[in-house]
């Protein structure tokens, strides 16, 4: 894996602490990461698209390291897998359970959640190298390009609180691997059109000279 492959999603799941009947218990944040077939926002710049995360697309993933964040800043870690963060899939998607440590930076994290200034999460990830692990469509709505399908995810890095509400079109961060797909497919579709276009112009070329040779016959 390369950092090229990296791809990070702000997602629109709220996060938030768990309510507790005992003052001196430790504070708990949860939320999902993601949601299985919930698509996104339209993604990407110049090629534009819309995601959906196939149910059962973490199955086999490699998530034994997993942190939790803030704004996927690793100098405000909140947790780690098999430490005080808790990972758990089920028919709706990936449910994460973080006990914060006693940081400042997790103090002032949790009285804004309890505010409600922050309260969206987002999760870092790489697609699988498989042929099928991701599909992409055309799309037939309007200013959306592709429909993207993934399937299987290879290695959850961290999921994140985060403090943007909205996914701006510039956070949406494509693997290499991935833009590199739909360029092929770019590149065999205008292939496809240049084909169609020769056999268009050599099929009025074939009617023009049979028009011609009628003509001179007369």
């Amino acid at each position: 894996m390369t950092t090229n492959d990296l791809e990070t999603r702000r997602t629109m799941m709220p996060v938030q602490i768990r309510a507790t009947t005992n003052e001196n218990e430790e504070p708990v944040i949860e939320g999902y990461a993601l949601k299985y077939d919930k698509p996104s926002e339209i993604l990407g710049g110049f090629t534009r698209f819309i995601e959906r995360i196939a149910p059962g697309a973490l199955d086999g993933a490699d998530m034994s390291n997993v942190v939790a964040t803030i704004n996927h800043d690793q100098n405000q870690v909140l947790g780690r897998s098999g430490v005080n963060l808790t990972l758990t899939l089920d028919e709706i998607g990936l449910k994460f359970t973080v006990i914060p440590t006693d940081t400042s930076f997790a103090r002032d994290l949790i009285t804004n959640i309890k505010a409600g200034v922050i309260n969206q999460c987002s999760f870092a990830f790489t697609v699988a190298p498989d042929d099928d692990a991701q599909d992409w469509v055309d799309s037939t709505r309007d200013g959306v390009d592709y429909e993207r399908t993934i399937r299987k995810i290879d290695h959850l890095f961290d999921v994140s609180i985060v403090t943007t509400p909205a996914y701006p079109d510039t956070e949406a961060k494509v693997g290499e691997r991935s833009i590199n797909l739909v360029k092929r497919m770019q590149n065999d579709k205008e292939k496809d059109d240049t084909q169609h276009k020769r056999k268009q112009m050599l099929r009025e070329l074939e009617r023009q000279e049979l028009l011609d040779s009628l003509k001179g016959g007369d």
